[in-house]
This record gives structure tokens, sequence and C-alpha cells, in this order.
């Protein structure tokens, strides 16, 4: 008896121990995890950041919306509630009476629901209904920059373009409502709630034009109908600090309706195939697709033969309307052939031959140098997902019948904006530039939260050799192939392409024309693809056309002086 009575003892004595460190030393713990236990959170979401165009114009903002939910347990009249849910928000009375019927915290009826449909559910002073505030992406220029912008998803968050790359500084921090409850989950009288206010996301400014946007877009759908194409792609960019100032992929789709396509389906399709849809709708072909650049690209070819000392402008070629290389013949646009020329009226001329015979003076292992240098073989690092890499011979298996048909840009393949980017980086004096939309992060203070800076890279060529290349592209517009993308006043250098899609001879091409102004110290440098043109497909006349159209507008609009003048001796 004596033992047992000791061993309760102990153990009471223990017992009491316990008690009292709970009590003492673990009560504000224990006092915590009971309040939590007797509490309902509900987030209250961040209003997402601004994102600004490069005069302040908004582009993507936030309109007020609702979430209306139920919480079963303080639920006093569910036919009612069924009732009222299902004709306000248009849902079926089943669907709101299995979420009115389930045992569980919180259940949500319909996201996203207009703030006037909202206060009409919360006027009915419903138990058990919930009617919180919400926010819903709004672009108030519908379609403008689609592709580029991107859109959020029901969550609010970034799925596509700028608004997925800038996800951090534009989401925010969400709040919380905290309500207290007994056991059983119902609300109890006299307690108020608690509410942890949400962080608002902070705001982008971008180097997009608004203006400059909305111009290129109409004159890409004007070419697009006209030509009856299957797609036009346009990019503006300052070639000094690589700076977009737009980006155009036609037909572009409504930001505010991205899950809808921009064209009606002539027949019913699956779930999964209407997402490869959704997916192939989105695409920023500018960034996301790969293409044979065809002429335009001679101006690399042109660059690194300068710069190599291999050619000047005053050698002598000669075009009979082909070259033959190893076993190929590869014939010139003009099947006549140029006759007798020099490398400057090759050029002019965007001739075949004479490019075929200075990547051959190159050779494969300096091109494959310059290719690098230049580079071509890496991303161009946009602020944009997604962006495609060059497709390119290894150097190890290029060979002659290669490397001419790559001197004057075919048989490999790069994105359009890897072409703008390296072009810029060659007639701005030789810096590499990365090309970008992000300048800086605002808070909604007013205050400066960052300044984006990027990476450029110095003397990829020399400032002679970027003289000289633009003195050149001046003479292309002004004397060569692309005289319809001339204008009075101005000095405008660029080159032409008509590139044949593979595969070869199905009769499909790409029209291209990459121009910029002055010539003498570019300010802005373009680039206008346009996919399958109909009828005449040339890009001296269908794309260049295009291109002095889009320049007449934006150079007096960017303060570009007329009468600049350009000279460097031959």
């Amino acid at each position: 008896m004596l033992w047992a009575f000791l061993i309760c003892a102990l153990g009471v004595l223990g017992l009491i121990g316990r008690l009292g460190y709970l009590m003492i030393f673990r009560s504000e713990h224990y006092g915590v995890m009971a309040e939590e236990l007797h509490q309902r959170e509900r987030d209250i979401k961040a209003a997402r950041g601004t994102i600004y165009d490069a005069n302040g114009q908004v582009l993507a903002t936030n309109r007020t919306v609702c979430t209306v939910s139920v919480i079963h347990n303080q639920i006093s009249d569910p036919d009612e509630v069924v009732r009222v849910l299902s004709e306000q928000l248009s849902v079926d009375e089943d669907k709101v009476r299995k979420a009115v019927e389930k045992y569980s915290a919180r259940e949500i009826i319909k996201t996203n629901v207009d703030k006037t449909t909202g206060d009409a559910i919360r006027a009915c002073n419903l138990n058990g209904v919930k009617v919180d505030e919400d926010y819903k992406r709004y672009y108030p220029y519908d379609t403008l920059a689609s592709k580029v912008l991107g859109f959020t998803g029901s969550d609010n968050q970034g799925i596509i373009g700028l608004e997925v790359i800038y996800e951090e500084e534009l989401k925010g921090l969400d709040g919380q409502i905290l309500t207290m409850t007994d056991a059983k989950g119902v609300e109890l009288d006299g307690m108020a709630e608690e509410r942890v206010e949400p962080i608002p996301g902070n705001n982008l400014v971008l180097s997009l034009d608004v203006n400059i946007q909305q111009y290129a877009e109409q004159v890409a759908k004007k070419v697009m109908e006209e030509k009856n194409a299957k797609q036009v792609s346009v990019i503006l960019m300052n070639p000094q600090n690589g700076e977009i100032l737009a980006m155009v992929n036609v037909p572009e789709f409504n930001l505010n309706d991205p899950f809808t396509l921009n064209y009606e389906l002539t027949e019913s399709v699956s779930a999964e195939e209407k997402q490869n849809l959704l997916n192939k709708m989105w695409r920023n072909a500018c960034i996301n697709d790969t293409y044979e650049p065809g002429s335009t690209f001679k101006i690399i070819t042109m660059a690194a033969a300068l710069e190599e000392n291999v050619v000047s402008l005053n050698d002598s070629f000669f075009c009979p309307g082909y070259r033959v290389v190893e076993d190929r013949r590869i014939r010139c646009h003009k099947v006549q052939g140029h006759g007798a020329e020099n490398f400057l009226q090759g050029a002019m001329n965007s001739c075949n031959p004479v490019f075929i015979d200075v990547g051959l003076r190159l050779g494969v292992d300096r091109y494959y140098s310059y290719f690098e240098q230049f580079g071509l073989k890496k991303k161009t690092g946009v602020d944009l997902p997604g962006e495609a890499g060059t497709i390119m011979h290894q150097k190890e298996n290029m060979g002659e019948v290669e490397l001419a048909t790559v001197s004057f840009g075919q048989s490999f393949q790069i994105t359009p904006l890897q072409l703008v980017t390296t072009a810029a980086s060659l007639v701005n004096g030789g810096h590499r530039v990365t090309p970008h939309f992000g300048v800086k992060v605002v808070g909604n203070d007013g205050e400066l939260r960052k300044t984006f800076t990027y990476e450029t890279e110095e003397s990829i060529i020399s400032e002679e050799t970027s003289e000289t290349l633009r003195y050149m592209l001046e003479k292309v517009v002004s004397e060569g192939t692309g005289k319809k993308a001339y204008l009075e006043g101005y000095t405008i250098g660029g080159k032409t392409a008509t590139s044949e899609k593979l595969p070869r001879r199905s009769g499909k091409y790409i029209s291209s024309f990459l121009g910029f102004a002055p010539a003498e110290n570019p300010q802005v440098i373009g680039l206008i693809a346009i996919d399958e043109p109909e009828g005449i497909y040339y890009g001296g006349t269908v794309a260049a056309p295009v291109m002095a159209d889009i320049f007449a507008n934006i150079l007096p609009y960017l303060d570009i002086s007329r009468n600049n003048t350009l000279g460097v001796e031959e």
C-alpha cells in the first residue's frame, strides 16, 4: 500500500509540475494555437501593380471584382442561399447546393464577380454567405501589344509575357480577414473581424510607346489584309541602348478575354486541341519563332568581311546569274546576272554570287568566329519568356556549300529579334546591346524602387567598320534594292530580303526589310517580316514601303530632324 501511495503521489506531482510548466512557460504558445483553432481566414487579394508605357499611359491596371463563398455552419436558410446565389451568379442550382451542403471551412462559389452583383448579394444579408472584394486585371487597350504584355490567370498571377517576367515586382502581398468562431464554425457574437491589410504591388514602367505601337499595328494589319498574309511582325528599337519602342505580332488577341480564340472555328475541337490553338495564338513570333533571314543577314557578312579586311568597297566581282560551289549551282535572284560590279554595287544589288565570294574569302573558321563574336550563338537576353536560340550548323559540319548559303542568309535560322539586335550592334558603333522593355519600378507612393540595367558588350566591331557599313546600307536604300524605303529629307539605311520557306519550291515566302535612321547616327532601327504574302512577294516591293510609312510617321514624333547627310570615302 505504501509503495502504491508513493507511486501515485509521484505521478500527481509530475502532472502538477507539467501543468504548471504549460500554464506558466507555454501559455502564450498554446493561447495562439487556441486562437488559430477558432479563427477563419479569408484572403484579401493585393492590387497588382500598374504597367505604364514610356509616356505614362496605363497599359495594365485592375478592376474591383468580388469572390462569393459560403460557410456551411453559418448558413441558417440553405434554400434561400441556393436560390439567391444561383440567380445572381447565373450558376446551376445543383452546383450551388452541393457547395452549401458541404461540411468545410469555406467553399468558393464564384470568383471575378462584377462588383455590382457582389453588392446586390451583400445587400441580401444572407447568413453564411461571404462577399469579399478582389481584383481582376484590366487592359485598357484590349489587343495592343498582347503578346508582349501577356495576361494573368484566375489567381491574378502572370501567365505569359511581361506579366510573368515581372511577377515579383507586380504581385504585391495578400492580406487576410480573421473571424472568431466556436467549435462548430459559427461566428461568435460581439467579436469583431480582424484585418491584415494587403500590400499592393509596385508599378512597372516600360520603354514601349503606345503611340508608336498603335501606328505600327495599324500598318501591319493593313498590309496583312492587302497581301492576305499569314501574319506580320514588326520590331522597333533604339539601337543605342536596346530599348524596344514597339513589338507587333498581328493578328493580336484580346487581353481582357485571352481564352477566346481571335478567329472562329469551323469545326468542334477537343479541350486539348483548343489549348494547343490558344498556345499558338499567344506565341510571340518575334522571339519564340525562328526563320531563315535571307538577304537581311548579308549585313552580318558585310560587317565580318570589312572588319577582317578581306574586301573593300571597290573590289571587283562578276555575276553571271549563279555561282558554282563544289557540286552545287547557286543562283542569283537576277537570273541573267548583274555582270561586273564592285562590292558596294553588289550590296546595293543584293547579289548572292558576290556574297558567296566574300563568305568564301573569310572561310569557315573566321566566319564562324565572327558569328560568335557578334553574339549570334547566344540568346539576346530580352525580358520576355520563351526566347528561341539560333539554329546553326556545327562548325565541323560546315563545308563550302554551307558557308556559301549562310553568307546570304540561308540554311540556318534565327529569331527576328536576334537579327534586329545584331544589326543594331553593328551600326551603332560596335557595342552589343541587350533588347528590353523594362525601364524602372516605381512604388505606389511614387518613389523609385529600382532602375533596370542591362549588359552591353563593347567593340564587337570597330567604329570605322560600323561607319562604312552604315554608308553601304544607306546606298542600298537611296540607290539599290531598298529604294521603296527612301524618305525625302532623311538618310535611311537598310536591307531587303525575300526568304523562301521550307520546303523549297513550296511557293511560300517571308518578305522583310530591316532599316534604321538616321543612317549616320541611328536612333531607331526596325524590322518588318510579312509571312506568306500572296501575289508579289519581294521584300523590296512589299516590305520596304511599309517600313518607309512607319518611319515617315515616327521619326518626326521622335524629334529626328530631316536633312541629315552621310558621307564615306570609297
